[in-house]
């Protein structure tokens, strides 16, 4: 099963990108972030994924998650949700069986530091939640948190900087505390130039002056089974590069 998930930044703007890039990498399951578009403003061509069935989550110029899942890897319509604490279209998830798939989208914080905190914490006692139902989990998407310093170019190391804080690094620790995986790092353990996002001056993308802040994160068991977890920097003119993650 392949897995990828790629914040756009604008479905609209990223229309044949995103096309270019399914037919190139043909995923089962698609999540995507920052769509800013409501399900009507979705270009034609995607809001109807042929072979996919889907969720657009979102609404206008701001924020937004999608989900779709390729029809042969699903025994019928899933069923998309919304977990209680996705109060601007940040969440989407599926249920195929025991395993649960999400879109994710953390808030950026820095409008509201203390709503992104919040978020986190929701999410952590989300994954809890799940765990202890028995559920296998696979959440994907722009978390919005860069680990540790490795995953910050040296050039963009500062302590104070949203999203390298340390009470937001604590709480991404705390959810995969819970019983989640990093698969890419988990799969590429000491790479210093593991990067998916870049700021969009000075030839930062070209130059990989990074951070990463997308992830694909799996409960343990279903982590042992991943065979890879590439960034697909070459990809598109969003600010963010997809994930691919790849599973037995």
């Amino acid at each position: 099963m392949k897995v990828a998930t790629w914040n756009v930044n604008g479905i609209r703007a990223r229309e044949s990108q995103v096309r270019e890039w399914l037919e190139r990498d043909h995923p089962d399951a698609v999540c995507l972030q920052e769509i800013k578009a409501p399900a009507a403003q979705v270009p034609p061509s995607l809001r109807e994924l042929p072979g996919y069935c889907g969720y657009w989550h979102a609404e206008t110029a701001y924020s937004g998650v999608a989900l779709h899942l390729r029809k042969d890897a699903c025994a019928g319509e899933p069923a998309f949700r919304h977990p209680d604490f996705d109060h601007e279209n940040r969440v989407v998830t599926a249920d195929l069986a025991d395993l649960t798939l999400a879109s994710v989208y953390v808030p950026n914080g820095g409008k509201d530091f203390p709503a992104k905190l919040r978020f986190l914490e929701a999410l952590e006692r989300y994954v809890a939640e799940a765990h202890a139902a028995g559920r296998s989990l696979v959440l994907c998407g722009d978390l919005n948190v860069t680990r540790t310093d490795q995953d910050v170019h040296p050039k963009e190391r500062k302590a104070d900087a949203i999203g390298q804080r340390p009470e937001e690094r604590a709480l991404l620790e705390r959810i995969l505390a819970r019983g989640l995986v990093d698969v890419g790092r988990a799969l590429d353990p000491d790479n210093d130039a593991l990067f998916t996002w870049w700021a969009p001056w000075r030839n930062h993308r070209q130059r990989n002056i990074g951070w990463r802040l997308d992830y694909v994160l799996a409960s343990e068991a279903v982590a042992r089974r991943a065979r890879a977890c590439v960034v697909r920097a070459d990809v598109g003119t969003s600010d963010h590069a997809p994930v691919v993650a790849t599973f037995d």
